[in-house]
């Protein structure tokens, strides 16, 4: 893949924080317009946000249900929101979302701008879907946007003395998420995917979205807040 092409992996705590959180994806979408003007291609995978967690609450209500489906609903929640994404981005985006990281003929032949990608099987979070596609399109970073401005060495909700933590090796980093996947758990970058990213040489940048400003920052190679996992 050309060095310009992006993957940035959206967390759907960013589209659909409560509601749909239009006003941010309206900010979001005139960022990446301007970075396509400066010769950008991306790869945008989105999560499932508070729709997966909503739907995935209400069943646990009414009956049990496995961790395979509720990782199939928090699945059709990414796809919801990756269709959404590629509406609103429509002439600047491939016409096909794609579902399985493994299926490559999209992202080796898309021309158009950005490719957006959804959801594929139980196991993992979008977050391997990313790993993934780097690892196969030979792309060294990916950038993780959620809802926080760093990791920390803790919960911050939980301790008020949590510090932040600017950079940090996949084997510590590892050590805070563990190794099991759950359906529905709040890791800033999911156990399997770490695990992944670790054997592969992966840098992952995780930022806070709602800072557009910081995100184009890092984009033009500029000193950006944020943790890097490498």
């Amino acid at each position: 893949m050309d060095k310009k092409t992006i993957i940035i992996s959206l967390g759907g705590s960013l589209i659909v924080p409560e509601e749909i959180d239009w006003k941010f994806v309206k900010k979001f979408k005139a960022l990446i317009e301007e970075q396509i003007e400066n010769g950008f291609k991306f790869i945008l995978i989105t999560g499932g946000g508070k729709t997966a967690r909503k739907y995935i609450d209400a069943s646990a209500k009414i009956d049990d249900i496995n961790n395979e489906d509720k990782d199939w609903i928090g699945i059709h929640a990414t796809r919801m929101n990756a269709h959404f994404i590629r509406t609103i981005f429509r002439k600047h985006a491939h016409p096909r979302i794609n579902k399985n990281p493994h299926d490559l003929e999209d992202f080796y032949n898309f021309k158009e701008s950005i490719l957006v990608a959804a959801g594929w099987r139980p196991g993992f979070s979008t977050d391997f879907d990313a790993v993934l596609l780097a690892k196969y399109l030979g792309i060294k970073t990916v950038i993780n946007l959620s809802n926080i401005d760093y990791v920390c060495d803790k919960d911050p909700r939980k301790f008020p003395d949590a510090k932040k933590i600017e950079e940090i090796s996949w084997a510590e980093f590892r050590k805070m998420v563990g190794d099991k996947w759950d359906p529905g758990m709040n890791a800033p970058f999911d156990p399997i995917a770490s695990k992944e990213a670790q054997e592969i040489g992966l840098e992952v940048a995780i930022m806070n979205g709602q800072n557009l400003a910081n995100l184009k920052k890092y984009l033009e190679g500029k000193k950006a807040k944020g943790t890097i996992i490498k």
